[in-house]
């Protein structure tokens, strides 16, 4: 796969500096006989200096980031930056659930049948740029019940985690674990996904509309979850880590928004160009309704690439109401978003 820099001069340069930080203190020779003469200081001068690992790992990221910003400066994006070259176009859904959405709903067979042709058609409406499969599995649930911990959410069991990358790298797709972290928190949550997550392919969704801890007593669905820009921010900063620590190409992180107050604090999210941050319109609705929100919370609140979803059940009810069709989305939308979801 890609590497993101030059690793062996990190590791070296991080080994300087613990080497640099090792070595025993500097001492001077004291006068004769005072204090007992030399030998009585050696134990002490000879201590080497204690090593402060959390300092030194935080300014070889800081060296790693400012490199990877120079790289980015240049050419636009990292190597193997999957936006913007690219439109990512995502199934989603938990494939243990015929009800979260579209992956899980059919089949295994008729539901990649069904995604070859949306891919055919999103490729028909715009030759220009290729379009990457993906599927959007909701890998942490919330849940309606408190369960032991109380923290109504539910994490996929490894098996079915290892099962839907399976299905991901069988039929060319990149994955996204999706977390929706109840009354727990993303800083809690997602770093039970890193071992997938240190993988090239693997990439990251969070979800504002089911994250509650900042309300007491609320169950998931009776009111509209939130986050803010320092969550958006630790996230990136997580996800920067596990790109340079493992020589990962850019990772792409989706964060679901169809209100304003699921997403605080735009402004102030920070980017890295370790990761692509798609802000991801996923209301349903007739189609006014859901291009008056991309607009709103989206195109007026710009944070990097845009997403657009769109619902197989939900969109098109009642009628005349329809699915957008991809020849829609691009002409109707501004900017036209780079990443497509269907439910």
């Amino acid at each position: 796969m890609f590497s993101l820099t030059p690793r062996a001069a990190l590791v070296a340069a991080t080994f300087g500096l613990l080497a640099a930080a090792s070595l025993p203190a500097c001492k001077t020779s004291p006068n004769e006989g005072e204090n007992g003469g030399a030998a009585a200081n050696d134990s002490v001068a000879n201590k080497p200096a204690p090593v402060d690992t959390i300092k030194i790992k935080a300014m070889a990221m800081r060296r790693d980031s400012l490199k990877a910003d120079s790289i980015a400066k240049k050419t636009g994006q990292l190597p193997g930056a999957i936006l913007p070259g690219h439109r990512i176009i995502a199934f989603y859904g938990n494939i243990r659930s015929k009800g979260m959405g579209i992956l899980g709903r059919e089949p295994k067979d008729q539901m990649f049948r069904k995604f070859a042709g949306v891919l055919k058609e999103w490729q028909a409406a715009d030759p220009s740029i290729p379009v990457q499969a993906a599927l959007h599995n909701v890998t942490i649930t919330a849940q309606g019940s408190p369960g032991k911990d109380g923290k109504w959410r539910l994490m996929n069991s490894k098996a079915t985690i290892e099962e839907v990358i399976s299905w991901a790298r069988e039929h060319k797709c990149i994955l996204f674990l999706d977390v929706q972290p109840g009354h727990s928190t993303l800083q809690v949550e997602v770093p039970k996904l890193e071992p997938y997550l240190k993988q090239p392919d693997i990439h990251l969704g969070i979800d504002p509309e089911f994250s509650l801890a900042t309300m007491p007593g609320v169950r998931p669905n009776q009111k509209i979850g939130t986050l803010d820009a320092k969550d958006v921010n630790w996230t990136i900063n997580y996800l920067a880590r596990l790109v340079s620590e493992n020589k990962l190409p850019p990772k792409v992180l989706t964060v679901h928004r169809f209100t304003r107050k699921m997403l605080t604090n735009y402004k102030n999210i920070k980017l890295d160009p370790r990761v692509q941050v798609v802000m991801h319109m996923d209301g349903h609705g007739e189609p006014t309704l859901k291009k008056d929100s991309y607009h709103d919370y989206i195109q007026v609140e710009p944070v990097q690439y845009t997403g657009f979803k769109l619902f197989y059940e939900y969109d098109a009810r009642p009628k005349p109401h329809h699915i957008m069709t991809p020849e829609e989305v691009l002409t109707q939308l501004t900017p036209k978003p780079l990443y497509i979801q269907y439910q």
